[in-house]
């Protein structure tokens, strides 16, 4: 806006001063160098150094936006898109899963696929039903689902590490018809068995042992292998804005949410990869991730299915056997999220890890502290860092390598991609407004929370929601840009940096106010995880009584004791303010995490530092001695009796 305001400042001039006979020359001179002082020299040093990635990423959004309203036009679906690329070249690998080196090409995956649509038509399932899928990554995965979706089924993809209370949960919530369970999977189905009912039918996919249970369960294998592998016939009530499945939130606090995404959703995720770090025919991708997981399915699968790319399928990340399995299938590209890079950069050195191929990692949550250490060691040449829920519209790509970005807005044409940086509340991260109503738009250096436009009749800019209407609403705001709008609200805080890049700081709720100071739980993880060579770490904050704010407390992974209390705040000393620093300590075993490597602290926040709740070691940062001290009896009535000085 003062840009603006400098360049009208500086038309103004340059009319009177032609108006009093002053040369066009030297008109123009004096109103530049009036523009120039008034601090428009700042807006043309952002033009020049952000022209060419805003260039790129305006052609990368028409490209898509053409792309889209190709198939809404045609009204495609995936397993429409995907017949063309099978068309393409059907005898080409389309996927290997590890372990027993199984190759899959287009065709057979198309001939799979086939079979389990054929099948479930002739069972009466189609447009509308839900089946859930319950099993570990591998081929089969995918053509289950891809298999619903030729007839109009929609998939729900379960967490394989899920069990009782929040697997019955997740069914309930999709409203299953029917479950397709790997056998790796049995122990944990019926130990629900009795919940779910006779209403749900229950169909196994592997190595079966039917001496567990058999009067309900039904092996699908032989009744696959008996379908038809022809193409069943198309559901016209089935388009590119219909639902394709649905993905669950890691459920990091409360139970996991279901996310509906669409067939356009799917569609636009993966083309905005491909085409946004310049993917190729020939890239083979190691998908190490979770197939139930939107990064794995999608993003890396959907280069698969729509653009015939090979995938190679991890059952599961292996952080010794990583470097090894790209360099034996050839890998130019490589998923990560959450923890991944960390965990292989705390690996010894290997081989391996200077003879793969691999030239692009694309995946989210790698933390700016070890970014540049990472692409050193493994000699990356870009890191296509991405932000992006499952079922966001607002998301965000770092498409140039800036160290720490996890995407950019354009500074020249904000106006373009309608998501925005707004102001709240520092304790609550309610949404701040001004006297008009209206949000208010963080200013560059200024953090916010991040949010999307909402447009039900744009495919990038719709907001699909939750199978739960409720979860749906939550996600919501109204007059967000202006009176009458609609906005998807993120719950993440993110900074912009003056040339537009944005830079993730904390998730909802992971900020804390102690000695009247905002703490990022995110950027003490990071801190403290590199001074502790990688470990794993969870920070949280935790109320103490007739204290205000909360204080810092880090639960450190320390299986084989080493950590030193004393050392650690010595060396805390160099790295963290005062305010920073982890009031207190939990030192355990293993932290917890999601399957995605999200560190979970619902326990964690909950248990706090009562001693009676654990008997992981504990520790107190004593101000007046200046070094942690163990956390006993004595020590804990007194911080509760208020006689320590926090």
């Amino acid at each position: 806006m003062h840009s603006v305001v400098s360049y009208s400042a500086s038309l103004g001039s340059l009319g009177l001063m032609k108006l009093f006979g002053v040369s066009w020359t030297w008109s123009f001179a004096a109103s530049f160098g009036i523009y120039l002082g008034s601090g428009g020299w700042r807006f043309i040093r952002i033009v020049l150094k952000t022209a060419p990635r805003d260039l790129f990423g305006l052609v990368l959004l028409l490209r898509v936006k053409l792309a889209v309203w190709r198939n809404q036009r045609e009204d495609n679906t995936i397993p429409k898109i995907f017949q063309e690329t099978v068309q393409r070249h059907p005898d080409k690998v389309a996927l290997i899963y590890e372990g027993v080196d199984q190759k899959w090409t287009f065709r057979e995956l198309d001939e799979y696929s086939n079979a389990v649509g054929n099948f479930l038509r002739e069972q009466g399932y189609g447009p509308g039903d839900v089946i859930a899928l319950f099993m570990e990554s591998r081929p089969e995965f995918v053509g289950l689902w891809l298999g619903m979706a030729k007839v109009g089924v929609e998939g729900a993809l379960l967490n394989f590490n899920l069990r009782r209370d929040a697997l019955t949960h997740c069914l309930s919530v999709s409203g299953a018809k029917a479950i397709i369970f790997g056998a790796e999977m049995s122990d944990a189905l019926l130990e629900v068995n009795g919940i779910l009912g006779m209403k749900v039918r229950r169909f196994c996919t592997g190595n079966w042992d039917p001496s567990k249970d058999t009067f309900d369960i039904e092996h699908l294998d032989p009744l696959l292998n008996a379908a038809s592998k022809y193409p069943p016939p198309v559901p016209l009530a089935i388009g590119f804005m219909d639902r394709l499945f649905y993905i669950y939130t890691s459920g990091t606090t409360g139970m996991p949410k279901a996310a509906i995404v669409v067939h356009s959703r799917y569609y636009r995720m993966a083309v905005f990869a491909y085409y946004g770090f310049q993917m190729r025919h020939e890239d083979i991708i190691y998908d190490c991730l979770p197939l139930y997981h939107s990064a794995g399915n999608i993003v890396g699968v959907g280069q698969c299915l729509l653009h015939g790319l090979t995938v190679v399928i991890k059952k599961k990340f292996s952080a010794s056997r990583f470097w090894d399995d790209c360099v034996k299938y050839n890998c130019t590209i490589v998923q990560y999220i959450g923890e991944i890079c960390r965990y292989l950069l705390n690996q010894p050195v290997r081989q391996s890890e200077s003879m793969h191929r691999v030239r692009l990692a694309i995946g989210n949550g790698l933390r700016p502290s070890i970014w540049e250490t990472f692409t050193t060691r493994f000699r990356i040449k870009q890191m296509a860092e991405f932000y992006g829920a499952t079922e966001c519209n607002c998301a965000i790509a770092n498409l140039d390598g800036k160290v720490g970005a996890c995407g950019f807005n354009s500074r020249i044409f904000p106006q373009v991609y309608p998501i925005r940086l707004l102001k709240v509340n520092e304790d609550t991260l309610e949404l701040i407004r001004g006297r008009n109503g209206l949000c208010i738009p963080c200013k560059p250096g200024e953090s916010g929370q991040l949010v999307g436009r909402i447009n039900q009749q744009d495919p990038l800019r719709r907001f699909d929601g939750y199978a739960n209407e409720s979860a749906t609403s939550k996600k919501i705001a109204f007059n967000v840009f202006k009176k009458g709008d609609s906005a998807y609200l993120s719950g993440d805080v993110l900074v912009m940096d003056e040339l537009g890049y944005m830079y993730f700081k904390d998730r909802s709720g992971d900020t804390f106010r102690w000695r009247g100071e905002n703490v990022s739980t995110t950027e003490v993880e990071g801190c403290l995880s590199q001074l502790l060579n990688m470990t794993d770490v969870a920070v949280y904050g935790v109320e103490v009584p007739g204290v205000e704010g909360k204080a810092g407390m880090a639960a450190i992974a320390d299986p084989e004791n080493k950590i030193n209390p004393e050392l650690f705040y010595q060396n805390l000393l160099k790295v963290l303010p005062s305010y920073a620093r982890p009031v207190f300590l939990r030192i355990l075993p293993v932290v917890d995490t999601t399957s995605t490597f999200k560190i979970q602290k619902t326990r964690l926040r909950k248990e706090g530092f009562d001693l009676h709740q654990t008997r992981d070691r504990l520790y107190f940062l004593d101000s007046k001695l200046g070094k942690y001290i163990p956390l006993d009896k004595q020590v804990y009535n007194t911080i509760l009796a208020g006689n320590y000085h926090l």
